[in-house]
């Protein structure tokens, strides 16, 4: 069974930084064709796809509008997924919920709150 849980939320000032996680259990990164994704919902909004990278190639992808405030990384070690965000905005306040894609389906984490205030 696929399962994903984040960690690494938090309050932060505008500016600062964190380093969100997301740990995958169920299949291993070395010998998968899966990708893990980062997305965030705000309250009120649809949820958005923010980063993703494949697990083995570790090709990666981002949201416009995210580019050059985000970096996504994978551990295959760990069979970890981790997304550093620098420069945080209030606007940047959101759960962010990572999500294996899998040739068996999509599986998601219940998410880690993401709050930019001063």
């Amino acid at each position: 069974q696929v399962r994903l849980v984040e960690s690494g939320g938090g309050l932060v000032q505008p500016g600062g930084s964190l380093r969100l996680s997301c740990v995958v259990s169920g299949f291993s990164f070395s010998f998968s064709s899966a990708a893990v994704r980062w997305h965030r919902q705000a309250p009120g909004q649809a949820r958005e796809f923010v980063a993703g990278i494949s697990v083995t190639g570790g090709i990666t992808n981002y949201a416009d509008s995210m580019q050059g405030r985000v970096t996504v990384s994978r551990d295959i070690a760990k069979n970890t997924v981790a997304l550093q965000m620098n420069g945080l905005k209030p606007e940047d306040t959101a759960a962010y919920y990572c999500q294996a894609i899998t040739t068996d389906g999509a599986y998601w984490g219940p998410g880690t709150q993401v709050t930019v205030s001063s």
